[in-house]
């Protein structure tokens, strides 16, 4: 039996710790999202007859001390918005829970970080599982508040998806003049489905094409919205069905910067290029890149630089230029807008070591927003890139109360 002044040490100890956790500061950075143990792969996950790939989650953690965090998994739509509906909540399959996470310590050289995590899901250790064709994302949020959350994710999910037929073709826009004139160059890919018997036809949607890693950034052709110059869908009458898009454009190789080099780029302050400045690559052919990925740098070496990007673009450049990368998600974002001091931009960004694809892009800000992007008047626009393009076919289920699923897949690579 507890005494009066134990039960008083009980409760300072626990009001001590609820405390210490509404103080402590935890921040997520370098979070990495891939498939099968292979930077290179976006998170796209195909299972056959219950067999397939990997997810891949991958961050370290500036903490207090060590961290209490969970991972929460939710199905989502085809806009990524988690679903609201009770029979797609997955219960007891959708959480990762603080003591199901292991983390590793970091070197004492690392100043940046405390913790490092890697993890694999589906796993022995947890019951998560994603039972629905679809997106899906994640949340890190705090071991006892949800709500509390310190990053988020996405992902690709597939199970046993319609083998379509896809190809890609080399095409130059026509009705309208394009200078310099490589803008013209696109590719015209078209996505054939034939629908097993017993399945309506009415609900298939429409057919979208993500580039990479650009989850963010597909190009879509909505069976709802009828032929027009660059996009057009068809339907046989019967169970076929073609979907085309006449509007990706190649673009380049991505850039690269290296700083895996410890005696070459030394800490704290380095420029992502040791050369210097960097400059417009329209007319110049990339080298060949992670197609969007990162490779880092683990152990003592695997410190943290303030890494400064620094572009001169052309005097007719007159938008706002942002730098997007691996180490962005490949989202454009308004915090990751470059500084134009006469046309010579510039921005510092804090990078663990390793190596990161990234770009140099045009848009506007509008509502908090990065529109009107253009990925290539900085970058130029050539057949010879290789990219992975990951085509889809959507599909309105009426199961489970009605939800957007993936019925047909093929990953084609325009080289």
């Amino acid at each position: 039996m507890i005494n009066n002044r134990g039960f008083f040490f009980v409760i300072l100890f626990l009001l001590i710790g609820f405390y210490s956790r509404l103080i402590a500061q935890v921040e997520i950075k370098t979070l990495r999202v891939f498939a099968n143990d292979d930077e290179k792969n976006p998170p796209v996950l195909v299972y056959t007859e219950g067999q397939g790939d990997i997810l891949n989650i991958e961050f370290d953690v500036k903490s207090d001390g060590e961290p209490s965090l969970q991972i929460i998994f939710k199905f989502c739509d085809k806009e990524w918005y988690p679903y609201d509906n009770i029979f797609l909540k997955n219960f007891g399959h959708d959480v990762v829970h603080p003591n199901e996470l292991f983390y590793t310590p970091t070197e004492i050289t690392v100043k940046e970080a405390d913790y490092s995590y890697s993890g694999s899901f589906p796993n022995q250790r947890s019951t998560v599982e994603f039972p629905f064709s679809g997106k899906w994302k994640f949340y890190i949020t705090d071991g006892f508040d949800e709500s509390k959350v310190f990053a988020e994710g996405k992902f690709i999910v597939l199970h046993d998806p319609l083998d379509i037929s896809a190809d890609i073709k080399k095409e130059t826009l026509e009705g309208s003049v394009y200078f310099p004139t490589d803008l013209g160059k696109i590719y015209n890919i078209t996505a054939n489905l034939i629908l097993p018997e017993g399945m309506p036809v009415f609900d298939v949607s429409s057919m979208e094409v993500i580039e990479n890693f650009k989850l963010d950034y597909p190009y879509i052709v909505d069976k709802g919205n009828n032929n027009d110059r660059l996009h057009q869908y068809y339907y046989d009458g019967n169970r076929g069905f073609s979907f085309t898009t006449k509007e990706v454009r190649p673009g380049n190789e991505y850039r690269q910067v290296n700083l895996r080099d410890h005696k070459k780029f030394i800490a704290p302050n380095v420029n992502a290029q040791f050369e210097g400045l960097e400059t417009s690559r329209f007319f110049v052919e990339g080298k060949k890149d992670l197609n969007g990925g990162s490779k880092l740098v683990e152990g003592p070496y695997g410190t943290y630089l303030n890494v400064s990007f620094r572009v001169r673009v052309p005097d007719e450049i007159r938008k706002k230029v942002f730098l997007v990368g691996s180490f962005t998600k490949w989202q454009v974002l308004p915090e990751f807008e470059m500084d134009n001091n006469n046309g010579l931009f510039s921005k510092t960004v804090q990078l663990k070591r390793g190596v990161y694809d990234y770009q140099y892009i045009t848009g506007e800000i509008e509502d908090g927003l990065v529109k009107n992007i253009d990925w290539y008047v900085l970058e130029g626009n050539t057949w010879a890139t290789s990219i992975n393009y990951f085509v889809f076919i959507w599909y309105k289920d009426t199961d489970k109360g009605g939800y957007d699923r993936i019925i047909g897949y093929k990953k084609i690579v325009s080289k």
